[in-house]
């Protein structure tokens, strides 16, 4: 089994610079990188990190991208980068009017789109009108 190196020690030690890396991930879909507002709480005790990020509201479908594949993907580096120094990661976003007040995005997880299947009769009476049918006992 290998043995802790002096870097795996340090990792565990230090937090990431969750601010910049935030900011590096999110500033690249915003026209207005002015805009983004990154607040960063850490609770030692608990090992629990709070990020709260706020921008123009106008750009969340940027942010967030096409079924939120965007807003997961930042999601799951920051969760990563917390998991190696043993913390947890809970990312809030806020919608900044102007930067003066921050109002929590409502974000819902769209229902897929379920593929819509031909209705099937099960009438017996009820036949397509190129159907053509015998009478029984004619031949």
């Amino acid at each position: 089994m290998p043995s802790k190196t002096n870097l795996s020690t340090q990792a565990q030690n230090t937090s990431p610079d969750y601010i910049g890396l935030v900011q590096f991930l999110i500033e690249p879909f915003l026209d207005n990188s002015d805009s983004l507002h990154v607040d960063c709480e850490e609770l030692n005790q608990t090992k629990r990190v709070w990020l709260r990020v706020a921008f123009d509201g106008a750009e969340k479908g940027k942010v967030f991208g096409r079924g939120g594949r965007n807003i997961q993907a930042i999601r799951t580096v920051l969760n990563t980068a917390a998991t190696i120094v043993g913390q947890s990661v809970h990312l809030e976003i806020y919608n900044s009017d102007n930067g003066l007040k921050a109002s929590p995005l409502s974000v819902q997880k769209q229902k897929p789109i379920a593929s819509k299947k031909p209705k099937t009769i099960n009438n017996q009476n009820s036949r397509s009108r190129f159907h053509r049918s015998r009478k029984p006992n004619e031949h």
